[in-house]
């Protein structure tokens, strides 16, 4: 029976990858890399760091199987509610599931899905992959190797530990900041920001903050809110025109 690996690769610097990881990556026939293609129709700057990832880790060339990623409705319009939210979501995840699933019959072999930092937090792959297996068509079982997590190096590079002793932390979305701190969180983790706007009405809680991480764009910034969102405005762009994209992730504390 083929294999299917979703393996984590770190937040993106090319020595946070894991021993294991690096194992899984040389004994997949060929990667199934999603390709988000800019408006202008420019190829996906996350497809070369793939790249670069593998050409540091593999003992020989790999052979990369390219997939458009479906279009997704990401307009304020469309997504304001959080019922339109999760439609849009579970539309995009139903046609990434057919585009998956075409490739990985159009393709023999073991294959291996590279993703950012660690599977086990906000991202796509392990709930498309066991949709596509549910469909029976492709004869596969599903392998996850854990990865770094952009939350571990931003304790690491802020030197911090993300909770104080004895508390809990929240780990939430950008878009759901908000809902966090209405219901009492005090110590919040944030991943996946669209828009820093959520922050403005924060000034007073404490933030470590960072873009990018491990990467030679990495960009970091610590403070109290109201005196360092300017800064974290312009690492951020910062961090985006020398990379030509930014994951950006912060710790919150009241």
């Amino acid at each position: 029976m083929r294999r299917v690996r979703v393996i984590g690769i770190g937040s993106g610097g090319l020595d946070q990858v894991t021993v294991e990881a690096v194992q899984a990556m040389n004994e997949v026939d060929y990667f199934l890399v999603t390709d988000k293609r800019k408006k202008d129709g420019s190829l996906d700057p996350l497809v070369a760091a793939r790249g670069e990832i593998l050409s540091r880790h593999l003992d020989h060339e790999p052979r990369l199987v390219v997939v458009d990623d479906p279009s997704r409705d990401r307009s304020e319009d469309g997504t304001r509610t959080a019922a339109e939210y999760d439609r849009a979501v579970s539309e995009w995840h139903e046609a990434r599931t057919d585009a998956w699933e075409q490739a990985l019959l159009d393709h023999d072999g073991d294959a291996g899905f590279l993703v950012w930092g660690d599977p086990a937090f906000y991202d796509s792959a392990i709930r498309v992959l066991d949709a596509v297996l549910e469909r029976g068509r492709v004869d596969a079982e599903l392998y996850i190797v854990p990865g770094i997590s952009s939350l571990q190096v931003l304790a690491a590079r802020h030197r911090i530990v993300l909770h104080d002793v004895g508390h809990p932390v929240h780990v939430t979305t950008g878009r759901r900041l908000q809902e966090a701190v209405d219901a009492g969180q005090d110590n919040i983790v944030v991943m996946l920001n669209r828009s820093l706007e959520p922050l403005e009405a924060l000034g007073d809680w404490q933030i470590w903050w960072g873009a990018n991480l491990g990467t030679p764009s990495e960009q970091l910034v610590s403070g109290q809110v109201a005196d360092v969102l300017p800064d974290v405005e312009t690492a951020r762009t910062a961090a985006k025109d020398r990379a030509g994209w930014v994951m950006d992730v912060y710790l919150l504390r009241r």
